[in-house]
């Protein structure tokens, strides 16, 4: 099963991947939210619902952290994951086990640009977080995420 895992710039550094967290997916649930949405539109609801959460992550770092929103595509056994009861979020699931690169398809990242709607969306600016909703993830094969995790993409 395909899951998004929010993230953020400094684990993408790490060599050993992902530790287990809140993920998103297309659920059960999701399907019964959004009944018009095709499998696509439903795969990219759960990847904004990680960027969502991904911007949270960013608010827990110590200050410096890179400014970008960070959703990590992987695919994981479906015993991988266990539901959540208690989260409203339809596409939210739990991430039992730790993923490696190897499992990594790719990875939905801010360009550099987004990094003041993000600073600013973390100190509580509204419009920020809107214009944040409307900003695309630019797409990085998992060749590619050493570098960009250094500043080098």
């Amino acid at each position: 099963m395909r899951i998004y895992l929010p993230a953020t710039m400094a684990e993408l550094a790490d060599p050993t991947g992902l530790g287990p967290r809140v993920v998103h997916a297309v659920t059960p649930a999701l399907r019964v939210a959004l009944p018009d949405e095709d499998e696509e539109g439903l795969e990219f609801s759960a990847q904004l619902l990680a960027a969502d959460d991904s911007l949270e992550l960013l608010g827990e770092q110590a200050a410096g952290a890179v400014p970008r929103r960070v959703v990590v595509a992987a695919d994981v056994d479906a015993d991988d994951v266990a539901p959540l009861d208690e989260s409203e979020v339809p596409s939210a699931v739990r991430l039992l086990v730790a993923v490696t690169w190897e499992d990594v398809a790719c990875a939905h990242v801010d360009e550099e640009a987004a990094g003041p709607d993000v600073t600013a969306a973390l100190a509580g600016d509204e419009l920020a977080a809107d214009r944040l909703v409307e900003r695309d993830l630019l797409w990085y094969d998992v060749g590619e995420l050493p570098a960009l995790a250094a500043g080098r993409a």
